[in-house]
């Protein structure tokens, strides 16, 4: 199943005006970084998030708020949230902002550039 084009539109309209993020395919679907550290992304029809453990340790008692688990083992700090859970322009909003916040406590990453030897 591809990833959904609605959740891809919607944030996209959201964070047109950002600085340093960058879209990358990945996880079968799309991935937003930010300072070269992923932030959120979306993976089939679900919107994820990484919050940082403790963070995604309460967004996991939320309704539609799952681990993010696609091979077996969860990643942690990482959410899936359902479509109910970011249907809403401010939920959306909200969860986008918590993806970024979080990126936004993490070292910058440079683009690797690969170096002939001679």
């Amino acid at each position: 199943m591809p990833y959904s084009k609605v959740i891809e539109e919607k944030i996209e309209r959201m964070i047109g005006h950002w600085r340093k993020i960058e879209k990358k395919k990945m996880f079968g679907g799309i991935c937003y970084l930010l300072n070269g550290n992923m932030c959120f992304g979306i993976y089939k029809d679900y919107l994820i998030v990484r919050t940082g453990i403790d963070v995604a340790e309460k967004k996991l008692k939320e309704k539609n708020v799952k681990p993010f688990d696609i091979t077996g083992k969860a990643l942690k700090g990482w959410v899936m949230v359902r479509e109910r859970g970011w249907k809403k322009q401010e939920d959306i909003e909200n969860w986008l902002n918590l993806g970024k916040e979080y990126a936004l406590t993490l070292p910058e990453k440079h683009a690797r550039t690969s170096k002939k030897k001679t």
